[in-house]
C-alpha cells in the first residue's frame, strides 16, 4: 500500500469505530497489566470470565501477593497455562510492590524485565494504560498486516517496524486496536469474511471470500 492508500485504510476503520478499545476487562493500570499477562495464548472472553471475581478481590499488587499463587490459581484455573501465569503474576506482583511503589512502570524496557511481560504485553500497557503511540502485534495484527499488505513482515517485530514506519499520526494511538478487532471480526484467519470488510479495495489479498447465501438472500 502507498501512502494514500493507508491514510484510507484507517481512515475506514476509523469512521467504523471511532473509539476502538481493548475487549479485556479491567479496573486500573495494575489490572489491565495483569488481564494482558493472562490473555497469552487465551482469549480475552475466557480471561474477563476468571478475572471478574479475581478483580473484585484484588486490586493492587500488595492485595495479589497477599492472595499469593494458589489462591490466584484458584481463579485463573480455566485459563491455559494457569500454572506458569500464576507464578509470573505473582512475581511482578512482589517486583512492583518492592521496587516501584506498587505502580505500574511506562516504558517498555522496564516493563519487559518483569516476569511474564514480553514486549507485545508491554506495548499494550503502554497504549492502554498510558496512551503511548505502540503497536502491540498479536496474531491478529500479524495476519492482517501481512494479508493486506499494510506491513508485511516474516515475524512480528518486523510487522510492528513496518506499522511503527507507516501509520499516520492522526491513527497512531488507536491503530493497533482497530487492527485487532478488525482480525478478530472480519479479517480472520480461516475464513475472512471479505464481503463485509470496509477495506477489501485497498487489500491486496486475491481470493476475496463472497459473502455466504443467507447474506446474499438478504
Amino acid at each position: 500500500m502507498n501512502k494514500a492508500q493507508i491514510f484510507e485504510f484507517f481512515s475506514r476503520l476509523a469512521e467504523a469505530n471511532p473509539a476502538p478499545r481493548t475487549e479485556l476487562e479491567y479496573g486500573n493500570d495494575y489490572q489491565l497489566l495483569v488481564a494482558v499477562v493472562l490473555s497469552a495464548q487465551a482469549t480475552d472472553v475466557g480471561v474477563n470470565k476468571a478475572t471478574r471475581a479475581l478483580f473484585r478481590e484484588v486490586e493492587t499488587p500488595a492485595q495479589m501477593v497477599a492472595l499469593g499463587e494458589e489462591g490466584l490459581k484458584q481463579h485463573i484455573r480455566t485459563i491455559g497455562l494457569y500454572n506458569a501465569k500464576a507464578k509470573n503474576v505473582i512475581a511482578l506482583s512482589d517486583i512492583l510492590v518492592r521496587d516501584f511503589g506498587g505502580k505500574v512502570p511506562r516504558d517498555r524496557d522496564t516493563l519487559t524485565t518483569l516476569p511474564g511481560v514480553g514486549r507485545k504485553t508491554a506495548n499494550v500497557v503502554m497504549n492502554t494504560a498510558f496512551g503511548e503511540e505502540t503497536f502491540a502485534v498479536d496474531t491478529h495484527i500479524f495476519r492482517v498486516g501481512n494479508r493486506t499488505g499494510l506491513a508485511p513482515g516474516k515475524t512480528p517485530l518486523a510487522v510492528e517496524q513496518k506499522l511503527e514506519a507507516r501509520v499516520p499520526g492522526p491513527f497512531r494511538r488507536d491503530a493497533h486496536h482497530w487492527l485487532i478487532l478488525h482480525g478478530r471480526y472480519v479479517c480472520k484467519a480461516r475464513k475472512p469474511e471479505c464481503w463485509r470488510c470496509v477495506v477489501a479495495d485497498l487489500c491486496r489479498y486475491k481470493p476475496k471470500t463472497p459473502p455466504p447465501a443467507a447474506a446474499k438472500a438478504a
